[in-house]
């Protein structure tokens, strides 16, 4: 097996359990939402802060939804070969970049152009 393959392996299964621990995380904010464990109170004050906290839910959840579509397209571009070139200049992605970011979906040059 060749040095590539081996290293795609490996970012495929980084990947893989990145997406599971983004959707457990996402199944837990909708039960979160859903108020499974705590009903929505009937005193006011205390019910004002629960959708103050219900908003904070939504955005963590629109985050996660955000890296997930992220992870899964990095997966996707794996299973096409296109992993690791960047989606707008067609370069090759630092490594460093890959290494803290391996869903980076494009280069630090056109990330930074955004």
């Amino acid at each position: 097996m060749s040095q590539v393959s081996t290293d795609h392996a490996g970012v495929r299964e980084r990947l893989i359990a990145r997406q599971q621990e983004l959707r457990t995380r996402r199944e837990r904010l909708e039960a979160d939402r859903r108020r499974e464990a705590e009903p929505l109170t009937a005193d006011a004050p205390d019910r004002a802060i629960q959708r103050e906290n219900d908003e904070v839910v939504d955005s963590l959840g629109a985050t996660v939804d955000a890296e997930l579509a992220a992870v899964t397209a990095a997966l996707s571009r794996l299973d096409s070969g296109r992993y690791g070139l960047c989606e707008s200049c067609g370069s090759a992605i630092e490594a460093k970049r890959l290494a803290a970011v391996p869903h980076a979906a494009r280069c630090q040059n056109c990330a930074t152009q955004i």
